[in-house]
């Protein structure tokens, strides 16, 4: 079965964590791209309000095809304790072509439960797993046992 890693960064902890996931998996990947500029502290606060308000976003296309992957693990970071406005965005956009999904989120503090339900009422699926990281233990490189866990469970749902 042919799985995809993609994800949305900000600041890079997701991206390091997808990257490292499909590594692991030895999978594709594909970063999701905002056509909203995000970057510095006015980009973290509109980026913050729209999570909140749940507001959608204007994505660029993907360049792998959806319909090919049996499993597609997403992933991304939590703002104001919910999804990013770009993952919100994929999600909702893509619902009808994921088949199998599994979550995954980088966090700097709390948030991950409401934000891995979110994930899973944005595409209508129950997810294989989820995984939720610190972007503390990012920074360090303190995180390979969780992400070869999950791995491990993305395995057995292949299987």
């Amino acid at each position: 079965m042919k799985t995809l890693v993609v994800y949305y960064s900000r600041t890079g902890h997701t991206r390091t964590a997808g990257e490292a996931l499909a590594k692991e998996l030895a999978c594709d990947a594909e970063e999701i791209v905002d056509t909203a500029n995000r970057s510095g502290p006015l980009g973290w606060v509109l980026s913050g309000k729209q999570a909140s308000g749940k507001a959608l976003t204007r994505l660029q296309p993907l360049k792998k095809d959806l319909s090919q992957y049996d499993l597609v693990i997403v992933g991304t970071p939590v703002w104001a304790g919910t999804i990013s406005t770009p993952v919100r965005t994929f999600l909702v956009e893509n619902k009808d072509r994921l088949k199998k999904v599994a979550f995954f989120v980088t966090m700097g503090g709390r948030g991950d439960a409401p934000t891995l339900q979110g994930m899973e009422e944005a595409c209508g699926k129950r997810p294989e797993a989820t995984l939720a990281l610190k972007t503390g233990d990012i920074k360090k490189g303190a995180y390979a046992e969780e992400l070869k866990e999950f791995a491990g469970k993305m395995r057995s749902t292949l299987s």
